[in-house]
């Protein structure tokens, strides 16, 4: 019995034809009546459709047709039904970040990889950073820092020389982009369940925008609090020996 799937694409070319091949051989069936949605495309269209399909029970499987495909399969036409039989799943949270402007207007999204504070003018960020309450750090002079997922440590953290976690670690890397003081810091580890908040000093001066996945952008801000959503799953389907785990070990020793 043929397994129901939905195939969503990008806009790229070789998505769109890979998505009309697939289809032509496997069918497609609305995302409200598939097993499994496969998306076809990068690491950044895998985001989009994880947030898109947020509400949606069946679990997604990505076959890379773009440049960047940490959170994808290969990308193969044979077999596909097989495949999708004896895929693993994964289930990640996002954090969810909420940012208060400078008017007083708060702004909430959700962040699978990161959400990141990034400075808005030509001078350094200067941020006090707390966790659950307490203050850790009085002054962070930086371009700016980030807080990111397991699934997420190896995409903007990563560049910013941050720690890759493992899946299973229960734990978010709190990372720095170019600390000026304290000089060198890189950041730090925190359990999963931290709540870790960032306020903007001196913010007329030396202004700050909040980022969450690179979809939500809030400029101007006082303050942005970010911890992880437990009540959010995203369940994601890998080849066997291919998951997120071995990926992420793997990465390790490039």
């Amino acid at each position: 019995m043929s397994i129901p799937i939905a195939f969503l694409a990008s806009d790229a070319d070789v998505a769109q034809a890979a998505l009309s091949r697939l289809v032509v051989r496997y069918g497609d069936v609305p995302v409200d009546q598939a097993k499994v949605i496969v998306a076809l495309g990068g690491d950044g269209f895998m985001l989009h459709t994880l947030h898109a399909m947020q509400g949606m029970v069946a679990p997604v499987y990505g076959m890379n047709c773009g440049t960047i495909g940490f959170l994808m399969n290969e990308y193969s036409e044979d077999g596909l039904e097989e495949r999708l039989s004896q895929a693993v799943e994964e289930v990640i949270n996002p954090l969810t970040m909420q940012a208060v402007a400078e008017d007083g207007r708060v702004f909430e999204a959700l962040a699978i990889n990161e959400v990141s504070l990034l400075r808005a003018g030509p001078q350094a960020a200067k941020l006090r950073i707390t966790v659950d309450g307490k203050v850790r750090l009085e002054e962070l002079v930086c371009d700016g820092a980030l807080v990111c997922t397991p699934a997420g440590s190896t995409a903007y953290n990563y560049s910013a020389h941050g720690p890759i976690l493992p899946i299973g670690a229960e734990v978010l890397a709190l990372t720095a982009m170019a600390a000026f003081r304290p000089r060198r810091w890189r950041g730090a580890l925190l359990p999963t369940a931290a709540k870790v908040r960032f306020d903007v000093l001196d913010a007329a001066k030396r202004p700050v925008m909040a980022d969450a996945d690179s979809r939500v952008s809030v400029r101007h801000v006082r303050s942005v609090e970010i911890r992880s959503e437990p009540g959010v799953r995203h369940r994601l389907l890998f080849d066997p020996g291919h998951g997120l785990e071995e990926r992420l070990t793997r990465e390790q020793f490039v």
